[in-house]
């Protein structure tokens, strides 16, 4: 697996003195071609496991071009970028390997070996449904779920046309491969667990340079200032944002009600001042992967060369809240469990804590257990009842409530979240976590994430 890691070619870009060396972005070609091998990796070695531990021998997942189902577009070559026409793709496990079959006009890639000839059987599903009885299989999954999106893949008429095909004793076969979907979007592979260190470093050194001196001028640049640099630079560098990035300020104005602010909703553009308490929310995508991440910056005052101590404290208390819920996260428990345990421990050291982490991967809330969400602090149904399992990327997103005298009994909320792994050795960041506000300007510290 490590053999891969020579195509990422361990160059820099030139980026500010005061962040890390950004790791080298690939030209497009190479992105490609290191998808593919990874891809190649996961259908030969991760999906035959998965596979047996649901107890499914065929697996179907079919989508139509422009309506793909979010599993489907895992599954594609690079070169692809989305289904063509109907392609379904067939996964068969007769014991010693797993077949893959696409049933559709074309090789997908070297991948899928084409297994429908239109000039021969015009009806696609018929084609389908001599496969199945070829191979006999005893469980036939498909992508519908009550709780998962990225497992509910399949839409009416696709499901409608393949039972319609089907002889009854094949229909009775049909299940739900909503485990076995969840689990192929959620589990990691040692070589994407060593990516991830490296794109998660690239997210934190774009957030690095645009919470620093060249952006963020006092007094004159607007939080919409900066989230637009964000989005200029994400694509600059031949990277995608996954969502629009957020940009927001806490000051020392009693009442403004920063606290207590719906996630839902969005503050209006403010003039960055001296003395502010600055925070992100951004995600990248790179190599299919994507990472999600919350920060905070302090804006010197003139004479100021570090941030007050009652912010650092704050800052300190958020960490402690990472502490507390990474303690938790045990494989077997459930997301909800996770919660519960958290949530009681951060009322017992007087932590006002909201929690509502998330696995991470091909998407950026991804399939797997969630530990809460921000207006279900009671737990998630469905998706919180999902038990934590090895090799999960998780966005570790949360915030504590902190009052501050100095700010006149102000109210703030630390707002943190970062990329960690549950592994067999324990749970671990994922190119580090803050545990120190970015200064801006930065008094020429090269900001180090390489802390736990």
């Amino acid at each position: 697996m490590r053999k891969l890691l020579p195509l990422l070619l361990f160059l820099s870009l030139a980026v500010p003195a005061f962040a890390q060396q950004m790791h080298a972005i690939l030209p497009l070609k190479e992105q490609a071609i290191l998808e593919d091998k990874i891809l190649q990796e996961r259908l030969d070695n991760l999906l035959p496991t998965l596979m047996r531990k649901q107890g499914i021998d065929m697996w179907l997942v079919i989508a139509r071009e422009y309506n793909e189902d979010p599993v489907i577009k895992t599954m594609l070559p690079a070169t692809w970028l989305a289904a063509r026409r109907r392609t379904i793709l067939l996964f068969f496990d007769n014991g010693r390997t797993v077949e893959r079959l696409a049933v559709a006009r074309y090789d997908i890639g070297n991948l899928f070996k084409g297994a429908w000839n239109p000039e021969e059987e015009p009806d696609q599903w018929k084609r389908l449904a001599t496969l199945i009885a070829e191979r006999n299989p005893k469980k036939i999954g498909l992508n519908f779920s009550s709780h998962f999106g990225h497992a509910d893949g399949l839409v009416k008429t696709e499901y409608e046309g393949l039972v319609v095909s089907l002889p009854k004793a094949f229909q009775k076969r049909v299940v739900s491969a909503e485990k076995l979907a969840v689990d192929w979007l959620q589990v990691r592979t040692e070589t994407e667990l060593e990516l991830y260190e490296q794109i998660s470093q690239i997210g934190h050194s774009i957030i690095a340079e645009g919470f620093s001196e060249k952006v963020i001028k006092p007094g004159t640049t607007t939080t919409d200032d900066v989230v637009w640099w964000f989005r200029e630079r994400i694509a600059e560098l031949k990277l995608e944002a996954w969502f629009h990035p957020t940009v927001d300020v806490q000051r020392a104005n009693p009442g403004a009600g920063d606290s207590e602010r719906s996630f839902a909703e969005r503050p209006a553009q403010e003039v960055i001042q001296y003395g502010d308490l600055v925070h992100c929310d951004l995600g990248i995508t790179y190599l299919r992967l994507n990472t999600d991440v919350q920060q905070l910056a302090y804006v010197l005052k003139p004479g100021e060369t570090e941030a007050p101590l009652y912010l650092k404290n704050a800052l300190a208390t958020g960490n402690r809240l990472q502490d507390i819920l990474t303690s938790h996260m045990k494989p077997g428990r459930t997301g909800n469990e996770v919660l519960k345990a958290t949530l009681a421990q951060a009322k017992q050291e007087n932590i006002v804590a909201s929690i509502y982490s998330h696995p991470i991967g091909y998407h950026g809330h991804g399939a797997g257990p969630a530990i809460g969400m921000w207006d279900k602090q009671g737990g998630a149904p469905g998706t919180g009842d999902y038990p934590l399992q090895h090799n999960t990327a998780y966005a570790i997103e949360l915030n504590a409530k902190v009052t501050l005298p100095e700010w006149k009994d102000k109210e703030i909320r630390v707002m943190l979240e970062e990329q960690a792994v549950l592994t067999p050795a324990g749970i671990r960041y994922i190119n580090g976590r803050q545990k120190e506000l970015l200064l801006i300007p930065r008094q020429g510290k090269v900001v180090n994430y390489l802390q736990q």
